[in-house]
């Protein structure tokens, strides 16, 4: 079936999924997930891919990038008699297992009416099942580096026939020191390829990475760089680090019934937090780098489900938290670099959704928060609460 690009100008960005001619097993399970009109990022960005141009993506999480690059790369593949044959022929690379998941899921829920194939690789696991899905043969492969780069040198994954590359979140990759296994991978794929590269920022490192992988990218910018969400209400408390456990107490008991992800800078932090919350009688579970897979996967779902009221996490592992609703975000630390309090407080505030994000800050911290409100050009609230230190 024809293109759905042939029926719109590349200059009016089209609003809802049905003005464009999608393939109808797309067009349905866009529809079965309740997908109707397009964000911001999808309206520029599905056009674009679907002209065959590289992309070069400055989106915030939340905006709906992932279904920007699923959408057409789905289409395309389905209009190419190829998907019959079961090899890659996209990659799409992200920074954590949380986020390779949850393109997997969307991945498996936009193709679920269609022939094609996906598969997720990540560390931590055991690689054999993984493996065993590779040699029956798919079509999209979503994986973080350092997996990909194990399976590769052991000849267990061939990337020749790849036509579509994504690199989610890749000041992510660059922030955790995966740049390099990303540069090897891509020696291995084709030049003449469509490059798509998303980015919630754009510092200096990640212009040349792009600068290097791309062709003639079509820029799409949602939102200004670094810049935090509107639609988040943002507060700081001045508390000395010996008040904080009691002050979040104070927190949480004034929100009652909401679900809350609390952010920490260190990993035996996170976990003495989540042991002091659930003797306080509050449900809570840890999250980061040193947890098992199976550990992080079942305490992200007792938390999707509410079934836990408190997620604590550090930045490694919240990448890729996708929690529909979440109103409050608290960051009992401060972040080591204000780009990453961007990240943190993305987590609420969603696809246009109202979202509090509520900041502790220390007297050593708060060289941190001037850094991050010179970064987002604003001043954030003082917030108090009587019998706690608000001295500035």
């Amino acid at each position: 079936m024809p293109g759905g690009l042939l029926l719109f100008n590349l200059q009016n960005n089209f609003m809802s999924f049905t003005d464009i001619a999608l393939h109808p097993s797309v067009s349905k399970a866009l529809a079965d997930q309740g997908y109707s009109k397009a964000t911001a990022i999808q309206q520029q960005a599905i056009p674009v891919v679907l002209a065959k141009k590289d992309v070069l993506g400055c989106a915030q999480t939340g905006t709906g990038k992932t279904a920007a690059f699923l959408v057409p790369i789905l289409q395309m593949l389905l209009e190419d008699k190829s998907v019959q044959q079961h090899y890659i022929k996209a990659l799409i690379l992200a920074p954590t297992r949380e986020l390779a998941l949850q393109i997997a899921e969307n991945t498996q829920s936009l193709s679920i009416h269609t022939a094609i194939r996906h598969a997720v690789l990540f560390g931590g696991v055991s690689q054999q099942p993984q493996v065993n899905k590779l040699k029956v043969g798919v079509d999209i492969l979503i994986a973080t580096p350092g997996r990909l780069k194990d399976l590769m040198n052991q000849g267990l994954v061939s990337l020749k026939q790849v036509r579509y590359l994504v690199l989610d979140e890749a000041d992510r990759m660059l922030d955790m020191g995966f740049i390099h296994d990303v540069k090897r991978i891509i020696r291995h794929i084709p030049a003449d390829r469509q490059t798509l590269f998303f980015s919630a920022t754009m510092p200096s490192d990640i212009l040349e990475l792009a600068h290097l992988l791309l062709r003639n990218p079509v820029k799409i910018q949602i939102t200004p760089a670094a810049t935090a969400a509107e639609q988040v209400t943002q507060y700081v408390y001045f508390s000395e680090k010996q008040q904080k456990p009691s002050l979040l107490l104070n927190l949480l008991g004034s929100q009652a019934s909401e679900t809350v992800i609390v952010f920490t800078k260190m990993k035996h932090i996170a976990d003495k937090l989540s042991r002091f919350l659930n003797k306080e009688g509050i449900r809570a579970d840890a999250i980061h780098g040193n947890k098992s897979q199976l550990q992080r996967q079942t305490a992200l779902e007792r938390f999707k489900h509410r079934r836990t009221r408190v997620l604590v996490a550090t930045d490694i592992a919240a990448r890729g938290i996708d929690v529909d609703k979440l109103g409050y975000v608290i960051n009992y630390d401060l972040p080591q670099t204000a780009e990453t309090y961007i990240h943190r407080i993305g987590r609420t505030g969603r696809a246009g959704s109202a979202g509090t994000a509520i900041s502790m800050c220390s007297q050593e911290e708060k060289p941190l928060l001037a850094e991050i409100q010179k970064l987002i050009k604003r001043t954030i609230t003082v917030a108090g609460i009587p019998g706690y230190s608000q001295k500035n």
